[in-house]
């Protein structure tokens, strides 16, 4: 039998080395393959339950990234409506987040129509807050940016207060401070988290200078307040 030249012996070496780099990628392709189908679906929408919640095949899908107002609140009708004409009806590519389920066992997810983030238009047009409850995700700087630019639409949820004491009044963590050098009259003002966390003040009058605390127990991966007046309308937001 002939022996292996040192030419041959390279080759072969090289060879063995290609089939090995090939196997591996393939194997790194096919473990990319099984995490984005495992992430990701294709359905359709059959009911729109509120701004922030769907339906598909009796299944209800908790909209990622968002919070919109809940039954009773300023803007809870809109943000339905604004929904119903996004997707009702319309087949939607949802994309999983950190954990597929709520504790009420409704799928948890980002929607996307045509490769547009449904969810950050609900921020972008003022029909919803962000919320990110299990922490920052990689949509989180975009959620942030979205309500920015809301604010500076002042349309909706981002309408700014035309209370006389909306502009000299703020928010220090769990007191609201009044910077005026008169009054203000704050009853009736509304102050909520990202979630459903409020508190409301009532028969609360604040003499220039003076502050007042809150209680409302904030996420522990951070959380956002947001202060309105009697009206609704945005006085203040602050995140912690």
């Amino acid at each position: 039998m002939d022996k292996i030249t040192p030419k041959q012996k390279d080759v072969l070496i090289l060879t063995l080395l290609i089939i090995a780099l090939v196997a591996v990628n393939y194997g790194w392709i096919d473990d990319a393959l099984s995490n984005f189908l495992n992430t990701s679906e294709q359905v359709h929408v059959d009911r729109i339950i509120d701004g922030d919640t769907i339906e598909s095949n009796s299944t209800s899908i908790r909209l990622l990234g968002i919070n919109s107002p809940e039954r009773g609140e300023y803007f809870y009708e809109e943000a339905g409506e604004f929904l119903e004409q996004e997707i009702l009806n319309q087949t939607v590519y949802l994309k999983y987040g950190k954990e597929r389920y709520d504790k009420y066992q409704r799928v948890l997810a980002y929607v996307f129509l045509e490769n547009i983030n449904i969810n950050l238009r609900l921020v972008e047009n003022g029909y919803a807050n962000y919320y990110f409850p299990s922490g920052k995700d990689q949509y989180y700087n975009q959620f942030i940016e979205a309500w920015e630019n809301c604010i500076d639409k002042n349309i909706n949820l981002c309408k700014a207060s035309q209370h006389i004491c909306a502009q000299c009044i703020s928010i220090n963590k769990n007191n609201i401070i009044n910077n005026c050098n008169f009054q203000c009259n704050i009853s009736n003002w509304k102050i909520k988290a990202e979630g459903r966390k409020t508190f409301v003040f009532s028969d609360e009058i604040l003499l220039g200078g003076e502050e007042v605390s809150f209680e409302l127990e904030l996420t522990d991966t951070g959380d956002t307040i947001f202060l309105r007046d009697d009206a609704g309308c945005l006085v203040a937001w602050e995140s912690y």
